[in-house]
């Protein structure tokens, strides 16, 4: 089906930004804006057939042009934390901002979630997608090189929103895409999650500090509240006395995938038992980051007039490791000059009885 454009405000700026409009054949509904590649809705019907919004947001650009809890965006250059703001790479030191804390976190102070991207709607296996293009230019936000950017969003009629990312430098460099949608799958406005049930595909996290950085560490998930090796409630163990638990706030970590890049692998899945609503996940990258909206405080005045309060939502955040300059056992996200970087991640939404 065809995508639709309407305007969606303009950047702090002054420049437009536009609203692109994406929908299959079973009802299911994208709303994503150029500005920062936000995913502003996504729609999606329950066992019953019923379509309720399943992801945190605002109702105009202007609750996304503050610095926030980047909902829905694409992160970059350099998603999740950086120990101490800054790496090296080939015997230079780069400090970047201290935006958490001491840290770097999600690409500094104007990352590729405040930036108005270019976009196309372009055609993609007999239907149309979505394409946005950025180019960061050498020594933004203190990263190097002029890296330019493509990041493609697809709706498919097989219920699957497909993210594709892809970036080349002129100079070495460090790059870390995601998106950080905040998933309910009862509905945005439905309270919290945690009668989630939530499956990865992993044995291990990355043990993190009271930073929520990645030490170097592993941590076996078996016999702890990070084990969803099966569908667990999300619930059963985010209140647990445990180090880790406390060092998150909930759960915000970074889990050691068992697949091997290949997207026919399964990264994760997402039950809701009242709506029957479920979401699988796909991904090429190593990791992922399931993080339980820990510092939502219910300050954030959401779609429809809601306020988002602690654990309204979940995210699942395919990534390299966090702080993986620093710790060279991690996989590298260095992008060398004349390399492509690229991966995919894929949402796929249905219903169980």
């Amino acid at each position: 089906m065809g995508i639709q454009k309407r305007p969606f405000g303009k950047t702090a700026e002054g420049k437009p930004a536009d609203l692109f409009t994406l929908a299959n054949k079973k009802g299911t509904i994208a709303d994503i804006t150029n500005f920062g590649g936000i995913i502003v809705s996504l729609k999606v019907a329950d066992r019953n057939g019923k379509l309720e919004d399943i992801t945190l947001g605002y109702d105009s650009i202007d609750g996304y042009l503050v610095q926030g809890p980047y909902f829905g965006a694409i992160i970059g250059r350099h998603g999740n934390r950086i120990e101490d703001a800054e790496f090296e790479l080939n015997g230079v030191t780069y400090q970047l901002a201290k935006n958490d804390g001491d840290n770097h976190l999600h690409g500094g102070l104007k990352g590729f979630d405040k930036v108005l991207w270019t976009a196309e709607i372009i055609s993609r296996n007999g239907g149309q997608a979505l394409k946005l293009t950025y180019r960061s230019v050498d020594g933004e936000e203190n990263y190097p090189g002029n890296l330019d950017v493509t990041v493609v969003y697809t709706l498919t009629e097989e219920n699957e929103l497909v993210i594709e990312y892809h970036a080349v430098t002129d100079r070495d460099t460090v790059v870390n895409l995601t998106n950080h949608a905040y998933f309910n799958l009862k509905g945005h406005a439905s309270g919290d999650i945690l009668d989630h049930e939530l499956y990865i595909n992993s044995d291990k996290i990355t043990v993190i500090d009271n930073e929520g950085i990645p030490t170097g560490d592993f941590r076996t998930v078996k016999g702890t509240p990070f084990d969803f090796t099966r569908l667990t409630p999300i619930g059963r163990g985010i209140s647990a006395n445990d180090e880790q638990i406390a060092c998150g706030n909930g759960y915000d970590h970074n889990w050691v995938l068992n697949t091997s890049g290949k997207l026919t692998e399964k990264a994760a899945e997402v039950f809701e038992p009242a709506s029957g609503r479920f979401m699988e996940v796909f991904t090429t990258k190593p990791g992922i980051q399931f993080y339980s909206a820990n510092f939502l405080d219910g300050s954030r005045i959401g779609k429809c007039n809601v306020s988002y309060k602690k654990r309204t939502g979940l995210c699942l955040e395919t990534q390299f490791f966090p702080n993986a300059m620093k710790h060279k056992h991690f996989p590298s996200p260095v992008l060398k000059a004349g390399e492509e970087y690229k991966h995919t991640t894929i949402y796929k939404f249905s219903s169980k009885g």
